[in-house]
């Protein structure tokens, strides 16, 4: 043993290395073992979160390279270049390919509803206006045979001159007091009815049809003064069997006139003042959205009312006039009375009006409650039925009260016995076997009184419509409101073709009318020819259908046996006439389905006043 080993054993220097490196050995079998034991023991408590952290790959950790795509001028981001070209692709899908599929199917061409038989018979009646035009005709006017005429009308006597207006019939003869009572009943139509008539696209013609008329009626009076000592009855006509050159001796186209036309006036024509006075005061609600022109109708009507109201000038202005009285002649004017100042009442809502047209002694005087069957008629000479009605609306929507009740109500119980008068049942009118009322009485042209009463009768069933009244009472028996409209189409569909003889009686509509029409510019060939006063004649008794057809025209029509000869020397069946157009207009647009089946209740009172006064303005706020 070494002296300086105190620890005792060998001091061989590879035995003590050998024996430090076995001790270092066995040291690190046991961290491993304790280690293991560790992560085994551990391994089963990790959750998935921790579990992710731990097994993600190394990569995750790392920033991502960006990757690009080369468009040769540009490099862009590959990540931005595929939402770029994946919105193109949706915005495809989306809105071009639906449009290229669109585009790709056969087209059709949109059509409207299809016309029932009086919106189609509306457009042809109209046309009749168009024909019936004198004056400088407006070069959109739709009559191809027809030109300028009676350019002299009213020269040198009258201020201005009488140019323009509409010829009544076959003759050429302009015949103030029917005109005024047609632009009356056109006026009333467009007031109740233009949602129809714009829906036909007919709206903007018949302003300017009513507007032709309203514009010649303003000269038939001097409407710029304040007192009128005068009016302007007629301009041409004649007699019968007159054999001088006239309106009536002469077959000629109005073209071609050469003779003297007279023009008649009145100084006591109080009939026909309130007539036009009528008639340019519904005009004057029609045309509202032209504020000047119906400022002017409504002056003139004003100024009108005093002429017709005096008592010196109460006269009918065709007292004295063998031309009138041979065509038009006048039985009463208080009837006018009540129309004009139902009208005037709703056009300027001036009380005075209303006052006038409720008072007792009008109503009395025009006999307007006898319920005598021939004023239950209504027609160019009797506007009872009308103006009763036209007040009765006046009750119906906005119930007035004191002091009209009482005058509104017998109107309304009149108007009510007029409606129960036209039905069958109540045997007050004949009927031919085909089933035309005879309101005609044993006078000629059937169809135009017929064509008025069918308008009254439908309106007043929309009327009642529009309040939510189902109906009315004849005597004990209440009778529904289709029971009216039933009969107004009856009516018209006999003349339009539902009759024994199945023909239309409006030229132009259906296969079969009449060709013959008693027409003076209808019969005579437009050849750019002149004839003389008596030239014309050959075409008048010629068998031959007329030349040129008067669309629209409804004619005279048949006998009391449902017979109708088509000839024109037969003026009483083969004329048309101004008014009977306008009812037949104002009939067929009430009936048609197009628009749909309302009026506008609205329209007609937009000038009358409130009925009851304004409540009055709250109390001032109290100070202390």
């Amino acid at each position: 043993m070494h002296p300086g080993n105190v620890w005792g054993g060998s001091l061989d220097a590879v035995d003590i290395d050998r024996a430090e490196a076995e001790e270092e050995e066995q040291r690190r079998r046991n961290m491993t073992d304790w280690d293991r034991g560790v992560n085994h023991s551990q391994r089963h408590e990790l959750d998935e979160t921790q579990q992710g952290w731990l097994l993600a790959p190394q990569d995750s950790w790392k920033k991502k390279k960006k990757r690009y795509v080369n468009l040769g001028c540009v490099s862009v981001s590959r990540t931005v270049f595929m939402w770029t070209v994946g919105s193109i692709a949706v915005l495809f899908i989306v809105v071009a390919l639906p449009i290229i599929i669109v585009k790709s199917l056969p087209k059709h061409e949109s059509t409207l509803p299809p016309s029932d038989n009086y919106t189609l018979a509306i457009h042809k009646a109209i046309k009749f206006f168009d024909a019936q035009k004198s004056g400088k005709l407006p070069k959109k006017n739709k009559v191809s045979w027809r030109g300028d005429s009676g350019l002299k009308d009213g020269f040198p006597d009258v201020v201005g001159g009488l140019v323009g207006g509409y010829y009544d019939g076959g003759s050429n003869g302009k015949f103030h007091f029917p005109m005024a009572f047609s632009m009356t009943m056109l006026s009333w139509s467009l007031i109740e009815y233009s949602h129809k008539y714009k829906a036909i696209d007919e709206y903007d013609h018949m302003r300017d049809v009513l507007k032709w008329g309203t514009d010649y009626l303003l000269l038939t009076f001097n409407n710029s003064a304040t007192r009128l000592d005068h009016i302007y009855t007629q301009v041409g006509g004649g007699l019968r069997d007159s054999e001088s050159p006239d309106d009536i001796y002469c077959w000629q186209r109005p073209e071609d006139m050469s003779y003297d036309r007279p023009v008649l006036s009145s100084t006591s024509a109080a009939d026909l003042g309130a007539e036009v006075a009528a008639a340019l005061s519904a005009a004057s609600i029609v045309f509202t959205d032209k504020p000047d022109y119906a400022k002017k109708l409504k002056k003139g009507a004003e100024t009108l009312y005093p002429f017709f109201r005096s008592k010196s000038r109460r006269r009918r202005y065709s007292d004295g006039q063998p031309t009138a009285q041979a065509f038009y002649n006048s039985t009463s004017m208080f009837d006018e009375f009540m129309w004009a100042g139902a009208w005037l009442y709703y056009a300027t809502g001036n009380k005075t009006y209303i006052q006038f047209a409720t008072t007792p002694s009008v109503p009395q005087t025009a006999k307007a409650f006898a319920n005598r069957p021939e004023l239950m008629v209504p027609s160019w000479n009797n506007k009872l039925p009308g103006a009763m009605l036209l007040m009765t609306r006046y009750r119906l929507f906005l119930n007035p009260g004191f002091p009209y009740e009482n005058m509104l109500n017998r109107y309304h119980n009149a108007t009510g016995v007029t409606m129960c008068a036209y039905l069958k049942q109540y045997n007050v009118f004949n009927r031919t076997s085909g089933g035309l009322l005879q309101l005609n009485m044993g006078k000629p042209r059937p169809l135009e009184y017929v064509a008025h009463a069918s308008f009254l009768a439908s309106l007043f069933a929309d009327y009642l419509n529009s309040t939510g009244v189902p109906g009315w009472y004849c005597g004990p028996t209440f009778v529904e409101i289709h029971v009216l409209k039933e009969f107004a189409q009856s009516q018209i569909d006999y003349i339009l073709g539902d009759n024994p003889l199945k023909m239309s009686y409006v030229v132009g509509f259906g296969k079969k009318f009449p060709r013959r029409v008693h027409h003076r510019a209808a019969t005579i060939p437009n050849d750019k020819k002149r004839r003389s006063c008596r030239e014309g004649l050959k075409y008048r008794d010629t068998k031959n259908p007329n030349p040129n057809n008067i669309t629209g025209a409804m004619v005279g029509g048949p006998n009391k046996f449902d017979q109708f000869h088509d000839l024109r020397n037969n003026y009483n069946a083969s004329e048309p006439t101004l008014s009977g157009n306008a009812g037949l207009v104002a009939a067929l647009i009430s009936l048609t389905s197009s628009g749909g089946q309302r009026i506008d209740k609205n329209t007609m009172f937009n000038s009358v006043p409130p009925l009851y006064p304004p409540s009055p303005p709250p109390p001032k706020a109290w100070k202390p």
